[in-house]
């Protein structure tokens, strides 16, 4: 990378807009002069130039109709920490000589990637000499490089440019997933015909693929791949359905997990039949809430009203305050930590583990978005939907 020490560890990449014309000169005199001393020395920008732990700092400016727009370019040889810390200082800074400026942190580069990048394709180019001239088998290759081989296979497919596999176009058969790192880790355990949606919406291109091709819907786990999978069926011809194990998501799973979960994949058909049976068996009991009960929970209207399709959580304490908000994915491990919670309600499906610890833990209300399948209804707690739950806040 031109002009980056090879010492550099992370660079990092900043806007800055400027109320007034200046000159590149201003912008790094206002960076080492309003950050100096703000972190002591130890972090000081000018000490930590001159012991090469900071590199020179690069400014682009373009000025216009009296402002000036521009990047800041800061290579760092510090620690993540450390370099995270440098950049929020750089972000305090508010004038550049009597111009008022705002500095906006866009991303930390990590240099480092680009030379893994070099060191693969020089293992590539290694490994594929080495099997020509001594007629080597794939399976005598070292996994973790050829697992990085096939990640590199990632393309950007369709106008939207989404993550895919390179075998999308020549495959009958695709398998459609949430999101860029659900891509990697299937092209990494050898699927190369994947795309994903990239985003809550589908994008155009998928459903045009749809109707070409058999697609079989691998989505995560949870609350979200229930949420994805709602939407792929409304606007897509989806053909199969395949989840990953509660709680998991496509990008972590292992190679194994992943053929097992595609093995036993289901006709759209059956899925829409099972859901349908299964909403109408674990249908929640209709309850009304006491109106101590109901006067309280009122307190915190406005935040239940949010949670729809925000994936999380309200920890409610005994004075019906929101104590903690925390991602439906975390609810179960957060609430064995906490001592006393009166409420709990959140953007998700209320299983019997989560029944079991609130019981444990005093809770008098457990709201979510559905009811599951409940083997033990607790005398102690009201279960009930959110939806439910807000109607009785309204009447």
């Amino acid at each position: 990378m031109g002009g980056v020490p090879s010492t550099t560890k992370y660079i990092i990449h900043a806007k800055i807009e400027i109320d007034g014309v200046v000159e590149k000169p201003d912008v790094i005199g206002a960076i080492f002069g309003q950050t100096e001393g703000l972190l002591g020395d130890e972090l000081d920008l000018r000490e930590l130039q001159k012991s090469g732990r900071i590199g020179r700092i690069q400014v682009e400016l373009d000025s216009k109709g009296g402002k000036s727009v521009g990047v800041v370019i800061v290579p760092s040889s510090l620690d993540k920490v450390e370099t995270a810390i440098i950049a929020s200082a750089i972000e305090t800074i508010d004038k550049v000589g009597p111009c008022t400026a705002k500095v906006t942190i866009e991303k930390i580069e990590d240099a480092r990637e680009e030379k893994r990048r070099r060191i693969i394709e020089r293992a590539k180019e290694i490994l594929r000499k080495w099997e020509t001239e001594q007629g080597l088998e794939l399976k005598e290759i070292t996994e973790e490089v050829a697992k990085s081989i096939r990640a590199l296979e990632l393309v950007k497919y369709g106008e939207e440019g989404l993550p895919a596999g390179p075998e999308v176009d020549k495959s009958d058969t695709i398998i459609v997933v949430e999101g860029r790192a659900d891509v990697i880790n299937m092209l990494k355990h050898g699927y190369r015909n994947v795309i994903a949606i990239e985003g809550a919406t589908v994008p155009e291109t998928v459903r045009k693929l749809s109707k070409e091709k058999t697609v079989i819907a691998f989505v995560d786990g949870d609350r979200g791949g229930e949420l994805v999978l709602k939407e792929l069926l409304q606007v897509a011809d989806v053909d199969y359905v395949a989840k990953a194990p509660a709680g998991k998501e496509v990008e972590e799973l292992t190679g194994k997990e992943i053929a097992k979960c595609l093995r036993n994949k289901v006709p759209v058909e059956e899925y829409q039949a099972r859901a349908e049976k299964a909403e109408e068996e674990y249908k929640p009991v209709e309850v009304k809430l006491d109106k101590e009960l109901l006067s309280k929970v009122a307190n915190i209207v406005d935040q239940v009203k949010a949670l729809q399709g925000s994936l999380e959580a309200l920890i409610v304490n005994e004075n019906f305050e929101v104590s903690k908000k925390v991602p439906v994915r975390d609810l179960a491990e957060t609430l064995q930590s906490e001592k006393a919670v009166a409420a709990v309600i959140f953007d998700g499906v209320v299983t019997q583990r989560i029944i079991d610890i609130a019981e444990d833990k005093g809770t008098k209300l457990l709201a979510g978005v559905r009811i599951g399948n409940v083997a033990k209804r607790p005398y102690n707690v009201v279960l009930m939907t959110i939806e439910e739950l807000l109607k009785q806040l309204a009447t």
